[in-house]
């Protein structure tokens, strides 16, 4: 499990390496308060921006977190961010999260296929046994989501952590493992409606 920042590319998006020549285009479709309303993160302002974009980057350069610009292949456009996080090499496991895209790409094909993009790679080049989602139980909308791109519900961690206002969140689980893989793939592919896949 050899981790270093790649580029993953399909019809819909491209997820390219997190840098800061991504801060001004993050900053035109991401300083919106409902984006992060759920988020231990609170995004408001051009530095905020700056910062979240710092703190992924030293995550990466620490080896637990691979973080992505999501561009929309149409236009070109920056349209959120998403990463690989909580990298676990020796376990061979991660997480896929801190996933925000701008309203106009909520509900599209650009989170779906993003995730497939995400896990194939998790899974086919990286090898790993276990792919982890975890989000805010209140968060309905995104427990559902994870649930549809067929990981499964595996618990809650109560009073697991503090968000921005305050809030003591609890945290819903939810993994794919390497021997669902197969089935997940192929229910992806059929929501994306796309065999194959460049990468």
């Amino acid at each position: 499990m050899e981790i270093h920042p790649i580029t993953l590319e399909g019809p819909a998006v491209r997820l390219e390496p997190l840098s800061l020549a991504h801060h001004a285009q993050l900053c035109e479709v991401g300083l919106d308060f409902e984006l992060w309303h759920w988020t231990p993160n609170n995004v408001r302002t051009p530095e905020d921006m700056r910062a979240y974009i710092k703190q992924a980057l030293a995550e990466q350069k620490r080896g637990t977190s691979l973080p992505f610009a999501t561009i929309d292949q149409a236009s070109g456009k920056v349209i959120g961010s998403t990463r690989y996080l909580n990298i676990d090499v020796a376990n061979l496991r991660l997480e896929i999260g801190a996933t925000w895209l701008a309203k106009n790409w909520q509900r599209t094909a650009a989170n779906t296929e993003a995730k497939y993009l995400m896990l194939r790679h998790a899974f086919e080049e990286f090898g790993c046994i276990r792919v982890e989602f975890k989000t805010d139980s209140l968060n309905q909308r995104s427990r559902d989501a994870i649930l549809r791109l067929g990981a499964k519900e595996e618990g809650t961690l109560r009073n697991h952590m503090l968000t921005w206002t305050g809030r003591i969140r609890h945290t819903v689980y939810f993994s794919i493992i390497d021997s669902e893989w197969p089935e997940v793939k192929t229910r992806l592919e059929r929501m994306i409606g796309q065999r194959t896949v460049t990468q």
